[in-house]
């Protein structure tokens, strides 16, 4: 069983709605976020490790997605990286190392931006740092989002849209994943949700705040990503563009946390050796949290 599937959500109540989180594992915190139309046990591969090695690691689910809910009216990457800005305080043991696949990635990127005194370092995996294509295509792409995310085919559009981008080798559990994702977004305001997510979506509000992401990083990238015209181009970009060690991975596409997961979390391991120490407040709460756990019989809320 998996700790998406054996840990009951906790909910952030944020201003539109409830964001769904899960809370597992103690000692320095891990908030990781998914990407467009994916669930928060894409980072079932990877949460476990972490939290092996001694890591709190808090997974979300995006507004109207996965348990969270669906009466959210604002989306993209800034109204996520609010949630993963809200989420980081209303946990009390930041800062924290922030993960985001896809544009929960570029959430990160913004949030890190936005408050540095939260954000003690960065794991990108396929993030998208600039806007792709001209605003003309950009209009175009709105008017076919809502067309391919309406009813009934949305649900089974997306999934299969998700398989054709996970290119390379795949998790044992990817069929699980995909079917998961399909039952979610079948649920008509979750894939109205996903519909409204995608017409909102905005990367030029990220690229515009990259020269004020300074937390140390790294940027993993699908040699295989189709969702990048030259994906070792756009990494070799990024790693210019916030000085961030770039890993590409041969046989992955967009989804490394769950593709390579044998890469990513060294990577993040790595990353976490060499961060600087957490002031003293950060780990007291941190052990106050554990105490408190213990005392609720491990349920976080």
């Amino acid at each position: 069983m998996t700790i998406s599937q054996s840990v009951s959500p906790a909910f952030l109540r944020r201003p539109e709605g409830n964001i769904a989180y899960s809370d597992t594992g103690a000692g320095p915190l891990v908030v990781a976020v998914p990407g467009m139309g994916d669930l928060r046990s894409t980072y079932d591969d990877v949460a476990p490790a972490l939290v092996h090695a001694g890591y709190r690691v808090v997974v979300a689910d995006l507004r109207g997605h996965g348990d969270s809910d669906t009466t959210f009216r604002t989306h993209g990457d800034d109204a996520t990286g609010t949630d993963l800005v809200a989420l980081v305080e209303h946990l009390d043991a930041g800062p924290a190392l922030l993960i985001g696949n896809s544009m929960g990635a570029s959430a990160a990127a913004w949030a890190a931006a936005e408050r540095p005194d939260l954000v003690r370092g960065l794991v990108l995996l396929s993030p998208y740092l600039r806007q792709p294509g001209s605003p003309g295509m950009q209009k175009v792409m709105r008017v076919i989002y809502r067309v391919l995310f309406a009813r009934p085919w949305g649900a089974a559009f997306w999934g299969s849209f998700y398989t054709s981008i996970t290119k390379g080798r795949r998790s044992p559990r990817h069929a699980e994943h995909v079917a998961a994702i399909r039952r979610n977004m079948s649920e008509p305001a979750r894939l109205r949700s996903l519909r409204d997510l995608a017409v909102a979506l905005d990367h030029s509000v990220v690229e515009a705040r990259l020269a004020a992401v300074t937390a140390p990083s790294v940027t993993v990238v699908g040699a295989l990503d189709p969702d990048f015209s030259d994906p070792a181009a756009e990494l070799d970009w990024i790693t210019r563009a916030i000085d961030t060690r770039g890993i590409l991975v041969p046989d992955a596409g967009h989804y490394p946390q769950h593709q390579a997961a044998d890469v990513v979390v060294p990577a993040v391991l790595e990353l976490l050796a060499g961060l600087p120490p957490l002031p003293a407040h950060a780990a007291t709460d941190t052990t106050a949290d554990i105490a408190a756990q213990a005392h609720d019989g491990g349920t976080r809320a």
